[in-house]
């Protein structure tokens, strides 16, 4: 990764904001990311980076590793870490197959629903509440939501679900760390449980519809802001 300008201006304006070294170097570099300092697909080395800080290499590493967990970097083997290639276009597509996906594999799954498997539903929401790894949030995010299509009796169905949650899963990471996403989220997945619990479908595939479209809508937005500049 060549030097560029506008990080060395964020390094020389974030340097005395943090607590820890590595905590200076990961939201410098999410800043220079999310920003579009630092584009897609740009390698990030770690003998440059810590020159760049005037630190060693060890929290340059760290720091990776956190953008990593959000989404924001990737480590390919031979090549290291690079900025994540992320997409307004690939989003929007993940989300037009979620739309289509998500309220059928519910509609199906609501009649045979227990208590149990509401019970559980609603522990991942509050499992979430109080989860800080980014990583982890995905991963809760997508059990509960096959939570509550499980028992649609359609594997094929249920594969395709699951699969697209997984891609989109990079994407959920990096929209907390971009938009702050998380509590409108959460607030969406209580709302969803509750009309499930009522054993109201029309109302529980309008509110996965729209968690899963307005989702997409700001993300793209967003992207399709930062790809323009």
């Amino acid at each position: 990764m060549a030097v560029n300008d506008g990080l060395s201006r964020l390094v020389a304006r974030a340097r005395p904001r943090h607590r820890t070294t590595t905590e200076f170097v990961e939201a410098t570099l999410r800043e220079a990311i999310l920003t579009g300092v630092i584009a897609p697909g740009t390698p990030l080395r770690q003998e440059e980076l810590a020159e760049t800080f005037g630190v060693s290499r060890m929290p340059v590493r760290e720091a990776l590793r956190q953008l990593e967990a959000r989404a924001l970097a990737e480590f390919h083997p031979h090549r290291g870490a690079v900025v994540a290639e992320i997409s307004a276009a690939d989003g929007a597509d993940i989300g037009a197959i979620r739309m289509a996906l998500e309220p059928m594999a519910l509609r199906l799954s609501l009649p045979g629903l227990t208590p149990a498997d509401l019970d559980q539903a609603e522990e991942l929401i509050a499992e979430m509440d109080g989860e800080a790894d980014p990583g982890r949030m995905g991963e809760l995010n997508r059990r509960f939501h096959m939570t509550l299509y499980a028992r649609a009796g359609r594997p094929r169905l249920l594969a395709l679900t699951e699969q697209h949650l997984l891609a989109a899963d990079r994407y959920l990471r990096f929209q907390f760390a971009a938009l702050g996403y998380r509590p409108r989220s959460q607030d969406e997945h209580r709302a969803l449980l509750a009309a499930c619990r009522a054993g109201d479908a029309d109302t529980a595939c309008r509110l996965v519809t729209e968690h899963v479209g307005q989702a997409a809508e700001q993300l793209t937005a967003f992207l399709e802001g930062r790809e323009a500049g």
